[in-house]
């Protein structure tokens, strides 16, 4: 499949997998099954499918036909370019292309000036009122095109101006933009762009990222620290006709070689081979030209062979455009499509079902052990009302009162089911302490500081390193808090279970150990800059503050990570509790109720049997009705409403 065919196909997917949750939890509702944590978990899976993303990052150095590339997969059915492409024309910040249903079709753009406060870009995304909003007509390309071309803008400035914002460096002149006749500089006059669009591919949840060349993706380093390293796949665009450059290498060592996808979601494509199209040589020494200059691209970036595609991007538009087939199959742009859309989609619904699959069987576990919970309170009533037969009236109202008493009793023992609950409480709080923004601040205050020096940072590394062995140390705490608190909740079920015969299971632990893969996978990328080749930019203290604020941002979102997932396992422990509580107290009523009128009327013990064994037989079609919802719902098949169950 193309990459547009497989991408629909996870679309549609996702789709009839929010239509099935959508009907379990209605279902849930109707057969009162449905309590805070079989809620959280039902909205989790839901936010979890309903708001999955895959972002493709295309970077390359100017003038490597990356933006055409970007016209050629994703919009040659508008008929024209929608991106700058033409020459001289160029994106010039970095530019993210989504679509958010609550947002109007518009391109927002955020001023290069703020680069000169202490906001990071995370900050900026959560103030729309900064950005500048331009409104798209998506049914009218010429308008959009014209309005995108507002990502290729500049700004002329001084070269104080330039130094301030991160684009002038008086150590590195061979790095700097060329100085005017008039002393000027031009820099680009947004920071960032965010364009939302209904586009097609967009709508099922693609966001392409297209980056600017080298010397804006250095001077913005939230971009490298944050952006790139949550892309599904990258790719690195080359010119087919000079293969790597200097550039090209550098971009790749710094910025893309260390980040922590895998391999194979890193994709190289040599561009522009219809440079290479030469009448006076044969269709097979093009091919073979082609075919070395791929081999030799692998070795200098030290990857297979296999990851890099030649294709022409420009060729590949205008075939698509003109329904060129034998264009189209020249340009080897469906070569490209294939990778992105068997490696990349077929890769990421993988990784997203096998997820779900774990939240859909804790979610089965859960509803089902209510289910046998009052499985199990129907055959003890009627065994108890059983045992009545052929009584006098003088034994069914002592049964009354035994069972009056077994639930004062189990009133009474609300003290120590809340002394549970204050433990489990004392040690949650230390553990969301360490997981706490204000925590993680202090962590990384001293790097921060270390970062925002003026003058060459020798001790930087030193302060990179105790930092992240302080949150690993820290991480290491919180997991065996963790633990502690899951040998406490097993302890405690046991004994609430023996002691009043609930069936309580403690919910699985949150696997933290996955944060501190991310945190060196975010401590690799920021040793990129502490190389020598950037001790000169590390050296300007703006620099250094936008760094120490990608670092915090990036940081931030691990942590709230590790935050949700707690919160969702101590919501499911609690929950349960008080389901079992909200039972228990339920089947008390109802055994009073089931004596006081068989009290009444001398055919009500045979009347109330009946009507349990009613109820056990709906509570059994019930819980087969779970299990094929829920087998459903992992096994993705076709969407059936479910039919009426009454309970």
């Amino acid at each position: 499949m193309t990459f547009n065919q497989e991408l629909d196909e996870h679309g549609t997917w996702r789709k009839q997998f929010a239509l099935r949750l959508k009907l379990l939890a209605e279902w849930l509702n109707d057969h009162d099954l449905m309590d805070p944590a079989i809620r959280e978990r039902l909205d989790q899976l839901h936010a979890q499918v309903k708001d999955d993303r895959i972002m493709v990052a295309f970077v390359a150095e100017f003038s490597r036909g990356k933006s055409e590339l970007i016209n050629a997969v994703f919009f040659a059915g508008y008929g024209r370019r929608i991106m700058p492409a033409s020459a001289g024309r160029t994106t010039m910040c970095p530019t993210e292309l989504g679509y958010d249903a609550e947002v109007p079709p518009c391109i927002r753009l955020l001023p290069i000036e703020t680069r000169l406060q202490p906001q990071s870009l995370l900050d900026w995304r959560n103030a729309p009122g900064k950005w500048e909003r331009v409104d798209l007509d998506v049914n009218d390309p010429k308008q959009l095109a014209k309005a995108i071309q507002k990502v290729a803008e500049v700004r002329r400035v001084t070269q104080d101006e330039a130094r301030a914002l991160g684009f002038w460096n008086d150590e590195l002149p061979d790095d700097n933009p060329p100085l005017g006749a008039d002393g000027l500089v031009e820099v680009p006059k947004w920071r960032h762009a965010l364009i939302n669009m209904a586009h097609p591919l967009l709508k099922q949840g693609l966001v392409i990222l297209d980056t600017p060349g080298l010397n804006a993706i250095g001077a913005e380093p939230e971009l490298t620290v944050s952006l790139l390293p949550q892309a599904h796949a990258v790719v690195f665009i080359l010119a087919a006709d000079t293969g790597v450059t200097k550039s090209d290498l550098t971009i790749w060592r710094q910025h893309l070689s260390a980040l922590g996808n895998t391999p194979e979601s890193r994709l190289v494509v040599l561009n522009k081979i219809d440079t290479m199209w030469d009448e006076l040589s044969s269709p097979e020494q093009v091919q073979l030209q082609i075919a070395s200059q791929r081999s030799d691209s692998a070795d200098v970036l030290g990857i297979s062979p296999t990851q890099v595609l030649a294709v022409s991007a420009q060729k590949g538009l205008l075939a698509k455009v003109n329904r060129d087939d034998e264009l189209l199959k020249a340009s080897r742009l469906a070569e490209l499509e294939k990778a992105l859309g068997v490696g990349l989609i077929g890769q990421r619904r993988q990784i997203l079902q096998s997820a779900v699959s774990k939240g859909i069987e804790a979610l089965r576990q859960d509803t089902g052990r209510l289910v046998r919970t009052r499985t199990r309170d129907i055959v003890e009533q009627m065994q108890e009302l059983d045992g009545l037969r052929g009584k006098n009236a003088g034994v069914i109202k002592q049964m009354r009162l035994r069972i009056e008493q077994e639930q004062a009793d189990f009133d009474a023992s609300g003290a120590k089911i809340q002394a549970v609950r204050s433990v489990h409480l004392r040690l949650l709080r230390e553990l969301f302490a360490l997981l706490s923004s204000s925590h993680l601040k202090k962590e990384v205050s001293a790097l921060a500081k270390a970062l925002k020096q003026p003058g060459i940072k020798l001790g930087v590394r030193r302060a990179y390193s105790e930092t992240f062995d302080r949150l690993r140390a820290d991480l290491g705490s919180a997991v065996r808090l963790v633990g502690e608190i899951q040998s406490m909740l097993e302890g405690s079920f046991r004994n609430l279970n023996a002691e009043y015969g609930f069936s309580l299971q403690p919910p699985a632990a949150p696997q933290l150990e996955s944060c501190a893969r991310d945190l060196d996978q975010i401590e690799k990328s920021h040793l990129q800059y502490l190389s020598l080749g950037n001790a000169l930019r590390l050296a300007q203290p703006e620099f250094g503050e936008r760094l120490a604020r990608a670092l915090m941002s990036r940081l931030r979102v691990v942590y709230d990570s590790a935050v949700n997932e707690v919160e969702l396992w101590n919501k499911s422990a609690a929950s349960q509790l008080d389901a079992q509580l909200r039972e228990r107290r339920r089947n008390f009523a109802r055994r009073i109720e089931a004596v006081s009128r068989i009290q009444q009327a001398a055919g009500g013990l045979d009347e109330r049997i009946r009507e349990l064994q009613k109820q056990q037989g709906e509570l059994l079609l019930l819980d087969a009705k779970l299990a094929e919802l829920t087998s459903a719902l992992v096994a993705g098949d076709g969407v059936q409403k479910p039919a009426a169950v009454t309970a």
